[in-house]
Order: structure tokens, then sequence, then C-alpha cells
């Protein structure tokens, strides 16, 4: 029988969510909109005998976090965007390490200290390896309180499919607010996947070595080199889209997270005075789909992304339209969120009508 919807906040289903994929270890520290859940982890994990820590800092949390992962634990930080700018460097470790874990960014206003209020100002962070070296990591965008619990749990199994970092990035909005989830139901520890790569020596396990540092540059070279052909495979396999009403569109909506469901609302509205306007939503932020932009760039279509920012991934979009598509952008930052009508607006400049 399939279970019940809960009402619950963002950030408790993204908690109840992991608990459900199989972590067995999350190390955080607090910091607001995202502080439910580390609460949330703090009581959960505890009454499943499952490992919980609040580090002495967001520094000490993700290198718990690589350190956890490294012997093969389902581990799991989360944060939100000044506290995942001191998780960079740690990130960057487990990339290169090539070990998996899961990193939720429910993200604030920036740059600095900036506000509490819900931002997509972390984009560029997210998706371009935001510490050191030549690395990315799979990012899942949620514009729900349903996929932050769904993109959560895949976000487990994709780290461990791929040997990467995977991070939930879902602004401050999605975090904070209620909605009715049914959530997966819960993995026995005994169902997760065997991972012989990695250190210790428990269950006759032969002893190894992780570690990101590599001193000899070919061989280093080569790392990297085979770590990109398998990012090659992972945008050929796992980029995530969401369309609406993209076939002969005149202008195409681009927009993820709370942003895309404004957008949403705005098309609709648009339509309703014979308006041909569509949505492209990436769930994915990286893989980012470029091949689909690129497809509907050559239909003739003009492009808008919306976002709760100076402007980010509008540029991404410009980069995959290959210079075939008019792309405008419209921006709402401070902790602001565009509005259906601001959209709408926006809509009805573009295409003159």
């Amino acid at each position: 029988m399939a279970e019940e919807k809960r009402l619950m906040k963002g950030n408790e289903a993204i908690g109840e969510a992991a608990v459900r994929a199989g972590c067995t270890a999350y190390f955080g520290y607090p910091i607001t909109p995202q502080n439910e859940l580390t609460a949330y982890m703090a009581k959960h994990m505890l009454d499943h005998k499952r490992v919980f820590i609040q580090a002495e800092s967001e520094v000490s949390a993700i290198n718990m976090v690589y350190g956890a992962a490294a012997t093969g634990a389902r581990a799991m930080t989360s944060s939100s965007s000044p506290g995942i700018s001191l998780k960079q460097e740690g990130i960057s470790y487990a990339c290169g390490a090539d070990v998996p874990c899961v990193v939720v960014n429910v993200a604030r206003s920036g740059p600095g200290l900036g506000g509490i209020s819900p931002a997509q100002g972390d984009y560029f962070q997210s998706t371009r390896g935001g510490g050191h070296g030549d690395y990315y990591h799979i990012v899942l965008a949620p514009k729900s309180v349903q996929e932050a619990a769904d993109l959560t749990y895949l976000a487990f199994d994709l780290a461990d499919k791929w040997r990467m970092p995977v991070m939930v990035l879902a602004d401050g909005m999605i975090g904070q607010m209620m909605e009715g989830v049914t959530f997966p139901r819960p993995r026995e520890l005994s169902e997760l996947p065997a991972k012989p790569w990695a250190v210790g020596d428990s269950g006759g396990r032969e002893l190894h070595h992780v570690d990101s540092t590599h001193l000899v540059p070919d061989e280093f070279e080569a790392t990297n080199r085979e770590r990109f052909k398998r990012y090659e495979e992972i945008k050929a396999s796992e980029t995530r889209i969401e369309e609406h009403d993209v076939q002969g569109a005149e202008l195409i909506l681009v927009a993820y997270g709370t942003s895309a469901r404004v957008c949403l609302g705005a098309m609709e509205e648009a339509r309703k005075l014979g308006l041909k306007v569509g949505l492209l939503r990436p769930i994915t932020l990286w893989p980012f789909p470029e091949k689909r932009v690129a497809e509907l760039a050559g239909t003739g279509a003009k492009f808008l992304t919306v976002e709760m920012s100076m402007g980010q991934m509008v540029e991404d979009v410009r980069l995959h339209t290959h210079g075939k598509a008019e792309v405008f952008f419209y921006g709402r930052c401070g902790g602001n969120i565009p509005t259906e009508e601001d959209v709408l607006a926006e809509i009805r400049s573009i295409l003159k009508k």
C-alpha cells in the first residue's frame, strides 16, 4: 500500500529522504535557512543508531564527510551559501579522490553574509566547481518539497554510481515552505552497494588508500583525463529536464527551482492571452541540458532566462544557443523573488504583444 502524503517543511523532507536513502553519517554546522535539516538529522539519525555530529565548523564538517565516505559510509552534509563556500576545499578533495557523498545547499542571498532570504546566486559556485582544480560534480535543483525529497534520495545513488559528490541545490524558499510529500520506501543498509575501493579491511576487504594527492605530473594528467571521460558519460546519461509547450513556442522560458514555479504560472497566463510561450526547466544544473537548448535554438524561438540573481545560468543558455537565438534575462536579487506578473510583463515586452 502506498504511503500517505505528509505535510512537511522542505528541510525536514530532505532529512527524511536522506535517512530513507541509507545515509549512515551526517556532519553539519548550523546556518539559516537550513537549520531544520540539521535538527531533523540530529534526532532521526540517532533514532536509527547512525552517526550524527555537529562539527565545530563547516570546514570540519566537510572533512568529516570526506573521511567517513572514504570508508564506504553514505555520508552527507548540509549548509547554506556562505557555509558551502567554506566547504569548497573539502568538496575539491572529494572530487579529486573520487569519493561519493551528498552536499545540500539551501541557498540564501549574497555575496558575503548577505541575508537569510532565498536566492539563486550560487549557480556559478555549484556548477563550475567552486573549489580549486579541474572538476565538476552533479547538481540537482528541486522545484518543490516533493522533488527535494525525491532528488535527495536519488543523490545518494548517483554519488555511489559515479563516485563523486552530488549537490542538491534548493533555494531557501524550497527549504522553508511546507507541502505534501510522499516518500520512497526506506532502504535496508544491507541493500546498499558494495564499495570495494574503500579504505579499511573490515569484512576481509584488502587495504586501500583513498587520497587526492598526485605528485607525478604525467600520472596526474592521465587521472584527470579519465575523470573527464566519466564526466562525458554523465552528460550523456544523467541530464534531466522538464518541458512545457516548447514545441512551436516563440519564446521559451528557462528557469530552475522557485523561479521555475513562477515561470510556469506566467507561461500559463501568457498562453491564455494567445502568446506562444514554453518552459524549459533544468533539473540537473550540471550536467546542463546543453544539447536540448541547442536544438530549441535551431527552431527560431527566443529565450528568456529568469533567475533569483543578477544572471548566472543565463550564461549557459547563451553559450549553448551558439548565437542562433536571442537570449533575454530577467532577475531579482537580494532575497527578492520574481512574481508571475513581473515575468508576464517581460514576456509581453519581448513579444511586443
